[in-house]
């Protein structure tokens, strides 16, 4: 090959790899594989190799490369680095606007020479990336400084290290379309013979930071700390190839050029335009709209690429802004407006301890409720015993809580200067607080375990039966979100579902703000139960659908009709029962008022409600005089949970000891409403056919029910033959 033949291949070889840089780098949309990309390069180096007087600054291949620095030499910028003023809540982004706009007198002429409109001022928001801010300085459109902020005047030359970050261009080329045609054609004159400079963040995404970290763990090394100081460590590297070895991005925000830009909108469009990876922002017309874009970037923080620490709002007008000046090392048109920050300090009321279900044991620290990212946090996991000696903690220590992603928040730190000496020590309970059984530790484990293999599977069903849709009936509490707050300590009995709140559930995974919000209102909303319902939701053994239906009667025909509602709350009983009318259906009464009822029925009486017998009434008995069943009632009564009374009476005696199925979908009544008539006639519903069914009825699409009553001979009616029963 030929030396005119070789540059010839060189330039194609070079437009075709910066090509797929920048699908690859920036536009994240790469069209061919990393190993047909590093033959392209692989081919090119060997020319070069070849014919080294063709080597040039922008070639991709002097991307890695350069001896170890002993030292970066200073440079000094053209236009000083600044950094900006924090806003932390709206009404601090409200007071930086009014700061502004007295220095522009709106309605009159401003300062900036002409007529300003009244109380009209728009801005440009955008990401506030927590990277390292650097600037990068084109000749003739060609890379030839990069520099860090240093003290804003003088910063580092780090332009080796920059060049090997594959989303800085080595030559600025058009690659959409710029604002407008005025920019181009400067631009174009630039390229030939002029320099711009381009600023932004050099950043490392978090998935690029978990890989530098796992390597770093199989080779013993210690871990970073963080993104953005793993990616600011590694531009001041003084070694080029300790850079080139990890994983590094850039993201402009700024052009410092005068292209003939009027907004800074405009900016992050020439940035794009020109090859640079660039957040394309918003437009707001007023506070508002920042507001709303500042909510709307906070929920999809977590789902980014790289970590932001909120967003940045500036006056969008260049003109105005340049007018606004300076005030110490801020410009007064640029504010950052922060993400509430992910720690917090607060006191630890209490510690208690949750037991998974495994049968782990997690003590979780009660804490004053405080604001945290956002959300109100009122619980901490402290993991374990031993992590409770590692920090010291103590019931009524001021503590440091963190909240890392989506994970329950941790104590990080116990502030122990801030002891008044009142503070208790705490101990891991020798006996479950579940089942009462012994608590091991095994031997080489951390964590404590009750000693009953089922107990933690156990408290799991339990749960789940309590939420289903015939006891509390909790839309989204499914088995897997039940598990997941077993597993966070959040969780250990049916009680403690009614005092999780949505700075518990906004942590967890599966939970963004919205569903957290919803559970929460189901589990409201779930508080007021009737009474059949909610003996059910209690797992009594033997007790199903039809025996918590009975008992509910039962425990409701044994109230007065005299007696206003207050005596109702004490529970008193008369002599002689009659059926509940729907008047008394308004009454309710509390967890704790029905067990004061329940403990006054012996045990014969309970055997001798109608449908119940010997058996049911003893495992009836044996639960509401069970101290762990009647801490589990007492703590839903602290829960606030409104006990209903039943709505309907019975009427006649019409199906007294007659036995229904249903099945298939009933066109005019629901299957509750269905139930409701039969019960209202004194009859009863089972689940499943057997000889003893009186009726089975059939609505559209029956299950397998109805073949079953077709073998066994027992009577079918359709929804039209029920209903006339009831004529």
């Amino acid at each position: 090959m030929t030396k005119v033949e070789a540059k010839k291949r060189i330039e194609k070889l070079r437009k075709e790899i910066n090509h797929h840089r920048y699908l690859y780098h920036v536009l994240d949309k790469p069209e061919i594989s990393d190993a047909a990309l590093d033959s392209l390069k692989h081919e090119l180096f060997k020319l070069e190799q070849r014919f080294p007087d063709l080597i040039t600054l922008d070639s991709p291949t002097q991307r890695v490369g350069g001896k170890p620095l002993a030292k970066f030499e200073k440079a000094k910028h053209r236009i000083p680095m600044l950094s900006l003023e924090d806003a932390f809540s709206f009404e601090e982004l409200q007071s930086w606007e009014e700061r502004i706009k007295k220095l522009i007198p709106f309605g009159s002429p401003s300062p900036i020479g002409r007529w300003t409109p009244k109380n009209i001022i728009s801005y440009f928001a955008e990401q506030k990336v927590d990277g390292f801010a650097i600037s990068l300085v084109y000749k003739n459109g060609v890379f030839v400084q990069g520099s860090t902020r240093g003290d804003g005047r003088v910063g580092e030359d780090v332009t080796q290290n920059l060049k090997t970050i594959p989303s800085i261009p080595l030559r600025l080329e058009i690659h959409k379309k710029l604002p407008s045609p005025e920019i181009e054609k400067r631009f174009k004159e630039l390229l030939q013979k002029g320099e711009i400079e381009a600023r932004g963040e050099v950043y490392m995404t978090v998935k690029d930071f978990e890989k530098v970290n796992q390597e770093r763990q199989k080779k013993g090394e210690s871990l970073y700390a963080n993104p953005r100081n793993t990616a600011a460590g590694s531009i001041r590297q003084l070694n080029p190839e300790i850079a080139a070895s990890r994983p590094m991005s850039f993201l402009a925000y700024d052009m410092m050029t005068d292209l003939g830009q009027k907004t800074h909108q405009e900016e992050h469009q020439i940035a794009e335009a020109l090859g640079f990876k660039t957040d394309k922002g918003e437009r707001c017309s007023n506070l508002k709209e920042v507001i709303v874009f500042w909510k709307r970037i906070g929920k999809q923080r977590e789902k980014l690429p790289y970590q932001i620490d909120g967003i940045v709002v500036s006056v969008n007008d260049n003109k105005v802004f340049e007018k606004l000046g300076v005030v110490g090392k801020a410009p007064r048109g640029s504010i950052a407006f922060k993400f509430p920050g992910k720690e917090a300090t607060t006191i630890v009321e209490n510690i208690i301890v949750q037991i998974g279900r495994t049968g782990a044991l997690t003590p979780v620290a009660v804490l004053r409720p405080v604001n945290l990212g956002g959300t109100t946090i009122t619980r901490a996991t402290l993991h374990n015993e031993d992590e409770i000696k590692r920090l010291d903690v103590r019931l009524g220590d001021t503590v440091i809580i963190q909240r890392a992603g989506d994970v329950i928040p941790d104590i990080v730190k116990v502030l122990k200067k801030m002891r008044t000496g009142q503070e208790k020590k705490f101990q891991m309970p020798d006996q479950c607080p579940v089942c009462g059984s012994k608590v091991i530790r095994p031997i080489s484990e951390a964590v404590h375990r009750c000693s009953n293999s089922q107990c933690g599977a156990r408290q799991k069903e339990q749960i789940e039966h309590f939420v289903s849709k015939k006891g509390f009936d909790i839309v989204g509490l499914g088995p897997k979100i039940i598990e997941q707050l077993m597993d966070e300590g959040l969780v250990s009995d049916p009680a403690d579902i009614f005092i999780l709140t949505e700075g518990d559930l906004a942590p967890l995974e599966r939970f963004a703000e919205k569903s957290a919000k919803n559970l929460i209102e189901a589990i409201e909303q779930s508080k007021k139960i009737p009474l059949a319902k909610f003996i059910y939701a209690l797992g009594i053994r033997h007790v199903g659908e039809e025996t918590a239906l009975d008992l509910a009667n039962f425990i409701a025909g044994q109230i007065p009709r005299h007696l206003e509602p207050f005596a109702l709350l004490e529970g008193r009983l008369r002599e002689g029962s009659r059926p509940l009318t729907a008047r008394d259906s308004s009454l309710r009464f509390a967890p704790f008022r029905m067990t004061s009822i329940m403990q006054k029925f012996s045990l014969e009486a309970l055997q001798n409600i109608q449908d119940v017998g010997p058996v049911v009434g003893k495992s009836i008995y044996d639960y509401f005089h069970n101290k762990h069943n009647l801490k589990l009632l007492e703590k839903l009564d602290k829960a606030n949970i409104q006990i209903q009374l039943p709505k309907f009476q019975v009427s006649s005696f019409k199906f007294q000891n007659k036995t229904f199925v249903l099945t298939g979908e009933l066109k005019s009544l629901t299957r509750d409403e269905a139930k409701e008539k039969i019960r209202g006639l004194g009859g009863d519903i089972t689940s499943s056919v057997s000889k003893e069914t009186d009726f089975v009825v059939v609505g559209k699409e029956p299950g397998s029910k109805y073949e079953k009553a077709k073998r066994l001979g027992v009577k079918i009616i359709n929804e039209k033959e029920f209903l006339s029963m009831f004529r």
